[in-house]
């Protein structure tokens, strides 16, 4: 076939990977942007602005997540990885969507599959290029998916499993409004059987509209019926499970998720103990509210995941003690007003704001009083925002960085945000 890879990042490389092993198949890399690092010899790229309104030739057009395929002008098939992966997989998938927890709770689910016993293949949007380890996967085997609203955009398979956490605004700056956002969260229950199961977060209405679609078996949590916590445990209806204290991941939140993650494994283990093994063993993913350093009587926590309004409200809920948040960023079209009265609810000592959504941030903020605020804008360094944060601080206190936007501008990802916050509270110490 003639095949033309759009989009040539982590996963444009792992669908050029896959499709250029069948010597038979013409492939052109093509991409609005300067693919970084070195491309394949021989191959036909084409780059600019208006390059993918040119692919009427091609049999196949393969769209990298993030790709809107609306962009697409072709006169061929459009895929993607995921249609892909999903269409040639022999194992049960469970997939897992939401705004926030994601990546959380699929490695919370691999990690309870694999101490009961199971080869599990953990992929998708936690890092992990699926086609990358379709060819090791075996039927007895099971994969766990990670799947965001990118990924799921023109699925036409859900997975076997379907997870779908705390729903919020998210990816505004992408998606044209949250009706085309929760209708690509909507595809992984949309092609659900009767035999299938979609587990789903009960007190979110977006989680809750989006099973409704499913025809599958619905299994809501924390509900008493299925996954909850009571009196210190995890319990699976009447089933007395382990002790939430297996779970060492800061947050209720982070319960909520561990409920999710059990009702997921629970159709292939049912034994407590193994699962408060499987709780026990993960210890939490980067820049995911990761304790970074205790200084001088304050604790600083890496949460640069944090990336929506809904995940900086988690983080702040997480912890008792007075807080100095970080928050700002680029912008995803999110609305703060709901970030700001948890602000002024919770014992927040001070904010410092960074990024181009500082001013619109201090102003949600303002409008509910609150003015313990130090907005440093956008040229400024990591050094400088954590110094200002130790400043504000007191003995007993937590420093935050939830940041409740989007990285770019000031930092390559939330990756490299989380980085640099790490290395200038390390300086500190």
């Amino acid at each position: 076939m003639k095949i033309a890879i759009a989009g040539y990042g982590l996963e444009g490389k792992s669908n050029y990977q896959y499709y250029s092993k069948d010597s038979n198949n013409k492939i052109t890399i093509v991409d609005e942007k300067q693919p970084e690092g070195t491309l394949p010899s021989g191959v036909e790229v084409k780059v600019g602005a208006g390059v993918l309104n040119e692919l009427q030739d091609f049999d196949l057009v393969i769209r990298t997540a993030g790709l809107d395929p609306k962009k697409i002008k072709t006169n061929g098939k459009i895929w993607s990885s995921t249609n892909e992966f999903f269409e040639n997989c022999p194992a049960p998938i469970i997939g897992v969507t939401g705004s926030k927890g994601k990546g959380t709770t699929a490695s919370l689910i691999a990690s309870i599959l694999r101490e009961s016993g199971r080869n599990v293949h953990l992929v998708g949007n936690i890092g992990v290029p699926a086609l990358d380890a379709l060819t090791d996967i075996l039927d007895s085997d099971i994969v766990v998916y990670e799947l965001s609203s990118f990924q799921l955009w023109d699925a036409v398979r859900s997975p076997h499993i379907a997870v779908v956490l705390y729903i919020e605004p998210e990816h505004l700056d992408v998606h044209s409004n949250m009706d085309e956002y929760l209708g690509a969260k909507s595809n992984i229950v949309k092609f659900q059987t009767s035999e299938d199961i979609v587990i789903y977060n009960q007190a979110n209405r977006y989680s809750s509209d989006i099973a409704d679609i499913s025809l599958g078996i619905r299994v809501p949590y924390q509900d008493e019926v299925y996954a909850h916590v009571a009196n210190g445990y995890f319990y699976y209806g009447e089933q007395k499970l382990c002790s939430i204290d297996d779970l060492t991941l800061p947050g209720v939140h982070n319960l909520d998720n561990a409920c999710a993650a059990i009702s997921a494994v629970y159709p292939y283990v049912q034994d407590g103990e193994v699962i408060g093994r499987g709780i026990s063993k993960f210890k939490g993913l980067e820049h995911r509210l990761k304790l970074v350093n205790h200084i001088n009587g304050v604790d600083y926590y890496d949460d640069s995941i944090a990336t929506t309004p809904g995940s900086a409200i988690a983080a702040i809920a997480s912890f008792d003690q007075p807080k100095i948040l970080i928050l700002g960023g680029s912008s995803k079209g999110a609305d703060f007003s709901e970030l700001a009265m948890k602000v002024v609810e919770s014992n927040v000592r001070s904010v410092v704001l960074i990024g181009d959504e500082a001013p619109v941030i201090e102003d949600s903020l303002i409008k509910v009083g609150y003015r313990a605020i130090d907005n440093l804008g956008k040229d400024i360094n990591m050094d400088t925002v954590v110094k200002t944060a130790q400043a504000n601080a007191e003995q007993g206190d937590v420093v935050i960085l939830s940041p409740a936007c989007a990285s770019f501008g000031m930092f390559k990802n939330y990756e490299d945000r989380g980085r640099q916050f790490i290395a200038a509270v390390k300086q500190l110490g």
